[in-house]
């Protein structure tokens, strides 16, 4: 496990005493803030790319083929 040292400036100092004010540690906010940060960040990517498979024209003609192809083959 590392230590990290950094500077904050008033407005992180500030967010920082909100989250700590009910007791909470100041290095358990601090780890949990930042993967926090990491679980929305990795989200804003897989939300672009969802939407940019949904835009490409030529993925979606290719499923809308495979679809029609399992269709033939329903029983019912």
């Amino acid at each position: 496990m590392a230590t990290i040292t950094f500077r904050t400036d008033p407005e992180v100092d500030a967010a920082l005493s909100a989250l700590v004010e009910g007791g909470r540690d100041r290095s358990r906010a601090i780890r949990e803030a930042i993967l926090e940060a990491a679980r929305r960040e990795r989200a804003a990517r897989l939300r672009a790319e969802a939407e940019a498979l949904a835009a490409d024209e030529g993925d979606r003609a290719e499923a809308r083929a495979v679809l029609e192809d399992m269709e033939s083959l329903r029983a019912w």
